[in-house]
């Protein structure tokens, strides 16, 4: 009906193609990402996601694995009603496309995942960034939980740890707590991504378990109290780690990062602390705290192992 309202959506995409087809966002060029377009257009990140997945169909950018969406190599022409792509590929695509494998899927997956974060990714989602219909990826995977699954045994297998370990029991367990804390830094999505109380099957994740068990075992742990240390660090590690991704959802819907978010509600927090009922928080409020998960991540993780060496009998 010529009444309608145009979708949002389609509005924002529409002024992409715009750019795309004047030569504005030339071929290579960065697309917004799906954050930036939420703090641009003032769109929640459902709709951003449209935006994208509308300008994909039709074959004008692309996902480039570590880099982004950007303008594809050739430019479509405008869209005609007789000469608009089916949903989910373009034509020409089509004929070029490599087959779909279960790799290409869980790359695609990743490539989602990392850029826009757990929360848009969806069969859907991975579907129209490989420009396939969404069911052809039910002939690799089970469904959405399966491919998660299959997602955190990949990333996970990039980070293998070493072939031979430390003979220091806490050696060997700060090397296992930092690769878990680079491979959380390296995909956000990761630690809520992972359960503990109903552990998924990650292969690649066995050896690190084995790893602090060895470890602990020789210096005399019971089997029982080496799985519950094994336990108590990967569920810490996971704990500070499941902020990185909900930072960057936050920052995506405020348009703040957390500096700046922190520095808007400094004038609030002074007026609360000003009637002197808290001299500490006072001092820390008005002198400044550097908050930093990095270094939150290590300070308690040799809170951590300073408990273990209390529990091993060590000075």
């Amino acid at each position: 009906m010529s009444g309608q309202a145009v979708p949002r959506y389609s509005q924002i995409a529409a002024e992409l193609r715009r750019r795309i087809e004047t030569g504005e966002l030339a071929p290579g060029d960065h697309v917004p990402s799906t954050r930036e377009i939420t703090r641009q257009w003032g769109v929640a990140m459902a709709t951003a996601t449209k935006v994208l997945t509308e300008l994909r169909r039709e074959g004008l950018v692309r996902a480039v694995p570590g880099v982004g969406t950007v303008v594809a190599a050739r430019n479509r022409p405008a869209r005609t009603a007789a000469s608009a792509p089916r949903p989910g590929r373009s034509l020409e695509a089509a004929s070029v496309q490599p087959p779909l494998t279960l790799e290409r899927i869980v790359a695609a997956a990743v490539t989602v995942a990392d850029a826009e974060g757990l929360a848009a990714l969806s069969m859907r989602r991975v579907a129209a960034e490989l420009e396939v219909a969404t069911m052809s990826l039910y002939r690799h995977v089970a469904d959405k939980d399966d491919l998660l699954t299959r997602m955190m045994d990949t990333v996970m297998a990039q980070r293998p740890l070493p072939a031979d370990q430390p003979e220091s029991w806490r050696e060997a367990l700060e090397l296992a707590a930092r690769r878990f804390w680079d491979l959380f830094r390296r995909h956000p999505w990761l630690a809520p991504g992972l359960s503990v109380t109903r552990p998924q099957l990650v292969t690649s994740a066995l050896p690190h378990s084995e790893w602090t068990l060895v470890a602990l075992r020789a210096r005399g742990l019971d089997p029982q109290a080496a799985f519950t240390a094994h336990l108590m660090l990967v569920n810490y590690i996971r704990g500070i780690a499941v902020n990185l991704e909900a930072e960057r959802e936050a920052e995506a819907h405020s348009g703040l990062d957390s500096e700046r978010w922190m520095d808007a509600q400094e004038p609030a927090l002074l007026a609360t602390l000003s009637g002197g009922r808290f001299p500490e928080l006072t001092r820390l409020a008005t002198t400044g705290y550097d908050f930093d998960l990095d270094a939150l991540f290590e300070f308690g993780l040799q809170c951590l192992l300073d408990g273990l060496a209390a529990l091993l009998g060590e000075a």
